[in-house]
């Protein structure tokens, strides 16, 4: 992997599996500093050796605790900047859908969820990094939101999980108008990806649905993570409010 994040520092929520340890994985490779956040030690743990195995010179470090925790956030950015020294690079990538079937037959409590982790906490982390790091404008940012194509197209199942990422899309152009020029807001909407937390859908649904791609395959969380180092690097200096759909052309069939 060539060194495009050389000297950079990232926090990754969700980093300890999936697609955000699959970020973590290719940010150190490109020569970043990376911290890794979830619930979990063990999980961790087990993501940093990951992640030291394919890059043994990385700085590599992780905090514990729940992404929709709503104070939380700010104290682990300023521990992160006193370890690091800096922040560069946020992605919110955490998120939960503890519910599948029809939207309607959604409970508050679940709603109540899906939306404190999916999208406030999308915000919170985002102002802890804006309060903590970008705020005085001396130091340039870029913030990557993990959407779905489920907030572009209506689909079964998961419907209020869609809706939040809806609105993570609609927060990362808002964002992105606020926190310019220093800071950039770029949001990354993948397919169906082949993740534990997607398991039932791919195992029931994967073969079928490739077959109709036109890319012929469904997706790995290398493919979301090669968009999220583009988007972190200077290649995409230009770029920010965008929403880059990695979904191997689900959206045309």
């Amino acid at each position: 992997m060539e060194v495009f994040l050389d000297a950079k520092v990232a926090l990754i929520t969700g980093g300890s599996r999936g697609i955000g340890l699959e970020i973590a994985k290719v940010y150190a490779q490109s020569g970043a500093s990376v911290v890794v956040f979830s619930r979990r030690e063990e999980s961790l743990k087990r993501a940093c050796e990951a992640i030291k195995e394919l890059a043994p010179r990385a700085h590599v470090s992780y905090r514990i605790g729940n992404a929709g925790d709503s104070n939380l956030p700010f104290e682990v950015v300023d521990s992160v900047v006193s370890e690091f020294g800096g922040l560069d690079i946020l992605v919110n990538n955490a998120g939960t859908n503890p519910h599948f079937g029809s939207t309607l037959s959604i409970t508050p409590e679940q709603m109540e969820k899906i939306l404190r982790v999916n999208v406030m906490g999308v915000m919170r982390w985002t102002q802890a990094a804006w309060e903590g790091v970008w705020k005085d404008g001396l130091n340039k940012g870029s913030v990557i939101n993990i959407a779905s194509v489920g907030g572009i197209a209506v689909g079964g199942g998961i419907g209020f999980y869609n809706v939040s990422k809806a609105a993570v899309i609609h927060l990362t152009k808002q964002l992105a108008s606020e926190m310019g020029p220093t800071v950039r807001v770029n949001a990354i909407s993948p397919g169906l990806i082949k993740t534990d937390m997607a398991r039932a859908l791919w195992e029931s649904y994967g073969d079928q649905l490739a077959e109709k791609l036109p890319t012929r395959r469904i997706g790995e969380t290398l493919d979301v993570a090669k968009a999220a180092l583009f988007l972190a690097s200077s290649m995409a200096e230009w770029v920010t409010g965008e929403n880059l759909v990695v979904d191997g052309g689900s959206l045309l069939i």
